[in-house]
């Protein structure tokens, strides 16, 4: 083998740009044939096929972990280039055979380590930084030498590293993107490219794409507009679809749409990387979004996956309406923030009694993720009682920057916020509506921290045994209330679960382990299942087969720790799950396209996941 591609590296020579790969396809397909290699790397079109739904070209998929494969870019990687790729780079773990095939030998020092050492040693060296930001840092510039051991690493150390590459660290890492910046991780669109966004997807190197998460930078958490920095979000989450979810790195696609930012700290900032102007809006704003919608499908087909990050209301809302018809689009902030609430109240009615429709729920905040949560519960009690969605969306109610979301309001509401006008008398404060609506369920979406009060939390206490009580905004700092204040303020009795992590709480001689309602339980497991399904359009009963599965994986145990949803450490297998569920409803709604239907759906999940365990080259 090692004579073939030497000869093939002579004959096609080892650099070729991006823009002759097409055409070095061809003479790569002529010259091999001519060498007689019959390597399986002549087609890397899309196709569909198992793992993911892509052909896998490169025979790694298919190559178990003991078989070697050949570690193709354009050319046969190998010396400094090889160790210049993150896709294929081992570090110190080449073995001795690998150092003498692939030109490696003196490039790097005499000792091999395995994986193993390697994640120990890097475990070793995160734990050394103080500062959150310092690690966020770190993990990024591994992924950008080592992919498949930043990967392990984070597989292996979720919980712990979770809160790094994800919220509530991810969030000063966009504040401050601009001047960590080092290498892009994914697609810059601005309105530059207006025009010309198609042949800007196609200077992305990777041409099998399955998933793209974007975002216009304008809500980030509850930071507000980033502009350009907002570009960490689809990063972080796509490397949450491959650790969590297992869809391979190279299907996953992060871009962020400039349009420039109305933050003027940032257009004063000489370190910003975007736009130096004031957001565009109407027609401008739509006409590119559009011509970017087009152009996705156009390069990536029918069943690519767009997931939309941190747009703000008027445009997230809007978005997602247009296309959800025309296009496969999720918006997590408002779908899949409703799945995985929906999913622990689930759960919690374990622990609190009854049925969805026997309680009643009121949220602060109307947002994306308050209306998303509250059109999701009513759904779900709607299908289970089947009454109709207007009589059960009167067991919820909101509240927003002006009080009580009432009738005597409906004409001056935002339309997404019209369906949850109720009849009662204007109620400008919270404790007031508290006391007032006795709910059993208080939702946080408001994306302002302490607004959870002592009063109104002890009001929530007086009404209820068990209340239930979820502070979800993000990150940390603009929680509604913390863990401790939730279990103090209620003399231990709530069941409580946040946005961002919160440490284990001890009181009165009990310690209480808080849950955290974070959207990567839903949205890696949703997407693979999409995924290994070729489901074409996202339907609303996808996202409860979500909640319906994740709420499954709870167990005794977890809810004698007053758990509400699983560990982390068990992600995988949840999302395995998740994925099986939402793919069985694919199926059964006829939105499915990848025929035959697996018998079992769970293990031919586990089967397309990726693994970061290296391979062994020849």
């Amino acid at each position: 083998m090692f004579g073939r591609e030497t000869a093939m590296r002579k004959a096609l020579g080892v650099l070729v740009s991006r823009r002759g790969e097409r055409k070095l396809r061809v003479q790569m397909g002529s010259t091999l044939e001519q060498i007689g290699c019959d390597d399986p790397v002549l087609d890397i079109d899309d196709k569909a096929g198992v793992g993911g739904g892509v052909e896998d070209a490169y025979g790694e998929d298919r190559a178990t972990e003991d078989q070697p494969f050949t570690p193709w870019t354009v050319s046969v990687a190998s010396g400094y280039t090889l160790l210049r790729d993150p896709h294929h780079n081992k570090g110190l773990a080449f073995t001795e055979k690998e150092r003498d095939a692939h030109y490696l030998r003196g490039l790097l020092p005499p000792i091999c380590l395995s994986q193993e050492v390697q994640e120990k040693r890097m475990m070793h060296n995160l734990r050394q930084y103080k500062v959150p930001l310092q690690r966020y840092m770190a993990m990024m510039d591994l992924q950008e030498r080592n992919e498949r051991l930043f990967y392990k690493l984070l597989i292996d150390n979720v919980e712990e590293l979770l809160p790094v590459v994800y919220t509530p660290t991810v969030g000063e890492a966009c504040q401050k993107y601009g001047s960590i910046f080092r290498r892009p991780q994914g697609l810059y669109i601005s309105l530059k490219e207006k025009g010309k966004i198609l042949e800007v997807l196609k200077n992305w190197p990777e041409k099998s794409v399955q998933v793209i998460v974007v975002t216009d930078g304008e809500r980030i958490l509850g930071l507000g507009d980033l502009g350009c920095q907002g570009m960490g979000i689809p990063v972080g989450k796509l490397s949450l679809y491959t650790a969590l979810g297992g869809v391979r790195p190279s299907l996953c696609l992060p871009i962020t749409i400039d349009v420039g930012t109305n933050n003027e700290q940032l257009l004063k900032d000489e370190f910003y990387i975007g736009l130096r102007q004031r957001r565009a809006r109407g027609q401008e704003y739509a006409e590119l979004l559009d011509e970017f919608m087009s152009a996705v499908k156009q390069n990536y087909g029918e069943k690519i996956l767009i997931q939309f990050e941190d747009f703000a209301n008027h445009n997230a809302f809007e978005l997602l309406e247009r296309y959800r018809t025309t296009h496969l689009v999720f918006n997590d902030d408002i779908q899949g923030t409703a799945s995985v609430v929906l999913a622990g109240l689930i759960a919690a009615l374990k622990v609190v009694g009854g049925t969805l429709a026997d309680h009643t729920f009121l949220f602060l905040g109307a947002g994306e993720a308050g209306t998303g949560i509250a059109e999701l519960i009513a759904l779900e009690i709607s299908k289970k009682i089947k009454a109709p969605l207007e009589e059960t969306r009167k067991k919820i109610w909101l509240v927003d920057s002006k009080g009580l979301i009432v009738n005597s309001r409906k004409e001056s509401l935002q339309h997404f916020k019209k369906p949850w006008a109720h009849d009662h008398e204007p109620v400008k404060e919270l404790a007031v509506a508290v006391k007032a609506i006795k709910p059993t369920v208080l939702i946080g979406t408001s994306g302002v921290g302490k607004t959870f009060t002592k009063d109104v939390v002890e009001a929530m206490a007086s009404l209820n045994e068990k209340p239930l009580i979820l502070a979800l905004s993000n990150p940390t700092s603009q929680a509604e209330c913390t863990a401790e204040e939730a279990y103090t303020w209620t003399k231990g009795r709530a069941i409580f679960a946040s946005g961002s992590p919160f440490d284990p709480v001890e009181y009165n001689g009990n310690v209480f382990t808080p849950g955290q309602a974070n959207n990567a339980y839903i949205f890696p497991g949703f997407g693979l299942g999409l995924i290994m399904s070729g489901t074409i359009r996202v339907h609303d009963d996808l996202l409860l087969a979500a909640s319906e599965a994740l709420a499954a994986q709870v167990t005794e145990e977890n809810y004698a720790a007053g758990l509400i949803y699983p560990p982390f450490t068990n992600i995988r297998k949840i999302s395995a799950n998740i994925a099986a569920n939402v793919a069985s409803k694919a199926y059964e709604l006829g939105l499915a396209s990848h025929l035959p239907r697996p018998r079992d759906l769970v293990k031919y999940a586990e089967s397309c996941m990726y693994t970061p365990i290296y391979r062994s080259y020849r």
